[in-house]
């Protein structure tokens, strides 16, 4: 089956919210599972439980069928969202652009002038879709 990921934050954000609206739509057009992710750090945590996720997400968008949801701990947003897409063997990600801009810092300690869906599509086997609070989509 094929597995779409998108990261949120919670409580949604209005960009979470746009990422997530794109995220469903594409894995209704695919018929593939949907991996609605958190990631709670350690330095800061949340602790928001799964349910209290599925139910933020439904309250906004109603329920999605083939949807799961999953909180990860972790160090690093972004490690911990990379290490979740490797797990799972997700076909796709979809992320915000916000999200896009962290990873380009990142990155950018390591590597002049970096990509982000380059990199991304180099180091992973999946195809990363970048959204807008505006709703507009790259791959």
């Amino acid at each position: 089956m094929t597995l779409v990921v998108v990261p949120v934050r919670y409580p949604l954000t209005e960009h979470s919210m746009a990422t997530l609206r794109e995220a469903i739509r594409i894995s209704d057009e695919r018929g593939a599972d949907l991996s609605i992710l958190h990631v709670d750090l350690y330095q800061h945590p949340s602790h928001v439980t799964r349910t209290e996720l599925k139910r933020a997400v439904e309250r906004e968008f109603g329920a999605i069928e083939q949807a799961r949801y999953v909180i990860r701990r972790g160090l690093l947003v972004e490690e911990t969202i990379l290490e979740e897409i490797v797990s799972e063997e997700a076909d796709t990600v979809v992320i915000g652009s916000k999200q896009a801009g962290r990873w380009r810092e990142m990155l950018r300690k390591l590597r002049s002038d970096p990509d982000i869906g380059e990199y991304l599509r180099g180091e992973l086997d999946c195809t990363v879709i970048t959204v807008s609070v505006d709703g507009v989509t790259s791959q």
